[in-house]
């Protein structure tokens, strides 16, 4: 299965980052994934590009189609202004309306005080469940004193595990695509009806 991690961090070290590959080393550990990382901070300028041109540089085209064939994803944001950043929002602007349609997706965040660990209900949450994506119930939220402390561990597990679990229980099936290109098979021609139409004998 393919796991992709979309990180909006914006600093080398990035916290979010780290985050982001504790989430996929758990999970790699409770499923076999090929792991590939959507790093936000290296296409700000094609995501920028794109919202005046409509058309996205080779790098963002990659990371879209990365994305879209995922099986899951764990999406991590630092918080700005008790929100995602505006580099994480543009991002999953630019992609298709269909992309996530029924993907497992993991919800985590960093900050810098655990007073915004609300922002993954009130902000990150919503955002996927209007993509139609399959939220995963456990969120991660990272504050500045989780790291090192108690605590982070078992959350980062508990997510992982949820989320491995939906990859390997809706990779199973088929997916949104493909579902929609069937949808379309059971249409009948317009010629058909019409000629379904005409009196007889």
């Amino acid at each position: 299965m393919k796991l992709v991690v979309v990180s909006a961090g914006l600093s080398v070290p990035s916290s979010t980052r780290l985050l982001g590959d504790r989430l996929a080393a758990a999970v790699g550990r409770a499923a076999e994934v090929d792991v590939q990382v959507v790093e936000l901070r290296e296409l700000a300028v094609e995501i920028a590009q794109n919202f005046t041109n409509g058309f996205p540089g080779r790098a963002l085209a990659a990371a879209q189609e990365a994305v879209a064939g995922a099986d899951g994803l764990i999406v991590v944001t630092p918080v700005f202004s008790a929100s995602y950043s505006g580099l994480f929002k543009s991002f999953f602007d630019v992609l298709e309306p269909e992309d996530l349609e029924g993907k497992p997706v993991l919800i985590a965040a960093t900050g810098g005080s655990a007073r915004h660990s609300l922002v993954l209900e009130h902000a990150l949450r919503p955002l996927f469940a209007y993509l139609k994506a399959v939220v995963v119930p456990t969120g991660v939220y990272a504050a500045s004193e989780d790291w090192g402390a108690e605590g982070l561990d078992g959350r980062i597990e508990r997510a992982a595990g949820e989320l491995a679990a939906l990859m390997a229980g809706l990779s199973v099936g088929r997916g949104p695509r493909a579902a929609r290109a069937d949808s379309f098979s059971a249409v009948v021609p317009f010629e058909e009806q019409l000629a379904a139409l005409r009196p007889t004998g």
